[in-house]
């Protein structure tokens, strides 16, 4: 069973301005973050063609299967995904030279837009490894409040070589939000994708599946 995307983050009439508050490590200075549910009920065009919001990919650029994932920070099923079928998957096909997989981010909340905002932070040479430790400590860093759960992604963050300066700046940045959650709308809606994990696998899309079942369908592509 997959987590539902719907109602669409489109039609969201949430309203603007509800943003969470969080007390830093040093000091008492409060820091806004991006709500998700505000972003979602505003589609700014200015942001997304101001703010770059850049293609996470591995494997070969000219590899002859391009895997897309469609997938949440909070989702517990891509959480199993990763932990039960990607790291076979980059072991046998992306370092192989044989797939080139392009991971995009869902958004059903605002604690798996902070994620994402984070494990982008370190630019696209850290978002893989930040985006490993975030779904395998999935259980761990959702836990208690909206502040403790900032507490918990930035020691992710740290764990992955990151300063406090660098992550709070990555976290309060607003514009970069704006556009990553348009970006993942414009990208959503155009694939169809109503579900996460989903998968479009040389333009056709497939629920999640087993590692069995990627591999037929890879190596089918790969035989063509």
């Amino acid at each position: 069973m997959f987590r539902n995307l719907l109602p669409s983050l489109l039609v969201l009439t949430l309203a603007v301005g509800g943003s969470v508050l969080w007390m830093q490590n040093r000091g008492s200075s409060e820091v806004e973050l991006a709500d998700l549910d505000a972003l979602a009920a505003v589609v700014d065009v200015q942001a997304t063609d101001v703010v770059e919001v850049i293609e996470m990919t591995l494997g070969d650029e000219a590899a002859p299967v391009t895997i897309i994932e469609y997938a949440s920070f909070t989702c517990p099923h891509c959480a199993s995904y990763h932990t039960d079928v990607y790291s076979k998957l980059k072991a046998d096909y992306l370092e192989a030279g044989k797939v080139r997989f392009v991971m995009r981010d869902v958004y059903f909340d605002r604690l798996g837009l902070w994620a994402a905002m984070l494990a982008r932070c370190g630019g696209p040479e850290k978002f893989f490894g930040v985006s490993d430790l975030i779904y395998k400590k999935q259980r761990e860093w959702t836990k208690g409040s909206d502040g403790e759960v900032v507490q918990n992604l930035l020691k992710l963050g740290r764990l992955a070589g990151m300063a406090d300066d660098q992550m709070n700046a990555c976290l309060q940045d607003s514009a970069k939000a704006q556009a990553l959650v348009n970006t993942y709308q414009k990208n959503a809606e155009a694939d169809e994708i109503s579900s996460t994990p989903s998968f479009v696998i040389n333009g056709k899309k497939y629920s999640n599946m087993t590692y069995a079942d990627f591999k037929d369908v890879i190596d089918g592509l790969i035989a063509e």
